[in-house]
Formats: structure tokens, C-alpha cells, sequence
């Protein structure tokens, strides 16, 4: 069984948005993952830019994705992915922590999170 793909934010925008990386999303969407904290992040930020997102969760699960909560045995890895200096927010930890404890990749865009000095897989799509 091959680990699952847990997707960030930044990775389903980038997707949503056509844009460079894409293709290398669609890879992951089938069986994927993403925290609940995730998906907040990509409803925010298209609402922000004009785009009606009413169902954008029910297509996104007809394309693979499978949400998963952010619940108490979630804080603490989300917690404990913090390091000094490393700039990342809740959704980046959110999403680490998801892919540590599932053993999946996690995609994202933020090139920084290959130097946050985690024990996780990492695929950064552009």
C-alpha cells in the first residue's frame, strides 16, 4: 500500500488555481488526506479572492480527498512540530503532524518546510 498524500493548503490552492504544481497535485488526489484545518485555509482564501466556494468540499471528496478532523489527539503533534524560527503556522503543523501520524507525504508549496528539520516526507511541488 503506498502512503497517502496529505495535502495543504497552499498545494490544493495551487491545484484549484491551476497553477504551476498542479499536475503534480492531481498525483496525490486520489486517497489523499487533509485535516479539517486545511480545508478552512482553502475556503478562507478563496472566499478572499471572489470565488464561491458552496460545495467546494463535496467536489474536492469526489476527487479523492478525505477530510480528517483536528480533534485532541491531533494537538499535541501539531504542537510539538513547532520550531523555533521555522515560521510555521497552525495549518503548515497541522498538516506535518497529519502526515506523521499516517506516514504519508505531505504536499504543500512552502519550500521552507524541507528545512523545518522534521521526521516527515515532504514533497514541495514547486
Amino acid at each position: 500500500m503506498t502512503a497517502p498524500g496529505v495535502l495543504d493548503a497552499s498545494a490544493v490552492l495551487a491545484l484549484l488555481q491551476e497553477e504551476q504544481g498542479a499536475d503534480e497535485v492531481e498525483r496525490f488526489m486520489d486517497g489523499s488526506l487533509m485535516s479539517c484545518v486545511n480545508l478552512s485555509e482553502v475556503l478562507q482564501k478563496a472566499e478572499q479572492h471572489g470565488v464561491d466556494t458552496e460545495g467546494l468540499e463535496v467536489d474536492l471528496e469526489a476527487l479523492g480527498v478525505e477530510f480528517r478532523d483536528f480533534d485532541v489527539s491531533s494537538a499535541r503533534p501539531t504542537a510539538l512540530a513547532w520550531t523555533p524560527g521555522s515560521g510555521l503556522s497552525l495549518g503548515d503543523r497541522a498538516c506535518l503532524a497529519l502526515a506523521g501520524q499516517v506516514g504519508g507525504t505531505a504536499v504543500t508549496t512552502d519550500a521552507r518546510w524541507a528545512g523545518a528539520g522534521l521526521d516527515v516526507d515532504i514533497r514541495v511541488i514547486r
